[in-house]
Order: C-alpha cells, then sequence, then structure tokens
C-alpha cells in the first residue's frame, strides 16, 4: 500500500529521529525550568505539560505551514540586510537563553539563598508554563521548518512529531533527574542552553552554524564529565572501603 510504502516508511523513522535529535533542547530546557520546584509530582506534571504543549504547538504550526512559510518573507530592509519574522523570533528566544542559562548558572555557582519571595516568584508553576511555552515556540518553530525540509507529506510529518514527543515524555523525567543529582552536569546542561542562545541569535542574523558542531561539544563534554563522574564514585567507593 502506498502510506506503508519504504520511501514513506524510510521518511518517517529519520524525521522522527531528526525531531528527537532537534528535542534534546526542548528536554533540557525543560528540565532546567522545573529544577527549583520542590514537589516531584508538581515537577513531573510540569515536565509532561511542557512537552505535551510543545506537542500542541508543533501541530498547530505544521498545520498553519503557509503562515510559517511567510515568517521568511522581509518584514525589515536595510540596504542589502533583511530582518524576518522568523529572525525576529529567533533573536528573542536566543537572548532570553543566554539571560535564563547565565542568570543561572550563577544561582548555581553561588549558593545563595534568596528571599523568599523571590523563591516564590521563581517556582510558581504559572511562570515556569509561561518560560516552557515561549521555548517550546522557539524550539518547535525551528522543528517544524525542518520538518517540512525533509518532507512534504503531512501525515509523515505529522506522525514523527507525535512519535518524537512521546518518545522525549518517557525519556523527560530520568534526563531530569539525571540533572538534578549532578550539580557539573547541571552547569554543562545549562552550557548548552547557552551555546544554543548564541547559535539561535547567529540564525536570527543569517549567520549559519551547523548544529552537529554543537551537538558533538556537548556530547564530547558528556563523554569527558562521564568519565570524571565514574572516576569521582570509584574513588568515593575505594575510600569508603
Amino acid at each position: 500500500m502506498d502510506f506503508l510504502s519504504v520511501n514513506i516508511i524510510s521518511a518517517y523513522l529519520t524525521l522522527t529521529i531528526m525531531e528527537v535529535i532537534l528535542g534534546i533542547d526542548n528536554i533540557v530546557f525543560i528540565s532546567i525550568a522545573v529544577a527549583k520546584v520542590k514537589n516531584p509530582q508538581l515537577k513531573q506534571r510540569l515536565r509532561e505539560l511542557g512537552l505535551c504543549l510543545a506537542l500542541v504547538l508543533r501541530l498547530v504550526l505544521l498545520f498553519s505551514i503557509t503562515w510559517v512559510i511567510s515568517l521568511k518573507e522581509p518584514l525589515i530592509s536595510i540596504l542589502t540586510f533583511e530582518i524576518t519574522g522568523k529572525d525576529i523570533i529567533l533573536i528573542g528566544g536566543g537572548l532570553f537563553l543566554l539571560i535564563k542559562g547565565t542568570y543561572e548558572i550563577h544561582d548555581t555557582v553561588a549558593l545563595e539563598d534568596h528571599p523568599d519571595q523571590l523563591k516564590i516568584q521563581v517556582d510558581q508553576p504559572l511562570w515556569i508554563i509561561a518560560q516552557i511555552g515561549l521555548m517550546d515556540l522557539i524550539f518547535s518553530l525551528d522543528s517544524i521548518i525542518t520538518a517540512v525540509g525533509m518532507s512534504r507529506n503531512l501525515y509523515v510529518m505529522s506522525s514523527a512529531i507525535i512519535t518524537s514527543i512521546i518518545v522525549m515524555l518517557l525519556c523527560a523525567k530520568s534526563i531530569g533527574n539525571f540533572i538534578d543529582k549532578n550539580p557539573s552536569i547541571k552547569i554543562l546542561a545549562l552550557s548548552f542552553l547557552i551555546l544554543i542562545g548564541v547559535m539561535l541569535i547567529a540564525e536570527g542574523f543569517e549567520a549559519k552554524i551547523d548544529k552537529a558542531y554543537i551537538y558533538f561539544a556537548i556530547a564530547f563534554s558528556l563523554c569527558v564529565e562521564s568519565i570524571n563522574l565514574k572516576y569521582k564514585s570509584n574513588l568515593k567507593r575505594k575510600n569508603g572501603n
């Protein structure tokens, strides 16, 4: 049957893998955003809500593909320099990630106690959902543009997006808990957000940065840190004996 042809299945699998890879940014951000929530059940609900919101936004954008494509049309032209709606969204999202990542790194390293009113504000579910919603929009836009570039079949694109979100829902808790338990990994994750912020700003100004370099740098850093964590674990076990 046509909908089960080799080309369709191949496109679905390839696009699903790509969507999961692109979704890593989303999972890391959501994990950082909910890190300060003390209630484990609330934290898990916020993770799930964030990813469900990402799914809804992706599907809405997918079925509004004409509008998404129109974001590539110039809104502002200064000589040879043009700014599109997509550029404005990417630059805004990049700046937000830079500020968020820098603040969280300072907050993590300083180990300072904040006033109660600030804690309440930072930990408020509505504030967390607002942050997640903003970044879901940025990452969803990137995800949909990638999907459209790889396939023109609406059913393949929507199926791949739904599958990728299900995979992310299954992985989000484990990734979030791992980040929470390992401060050094949290710093790496925050550095990753800053790196993604720089990439989004550069992309907004039409300075393309190959994402493969960024993912390789992060993967390499995680491998080195994993070895370091293993060394510390072995050292602790040896000293304990």
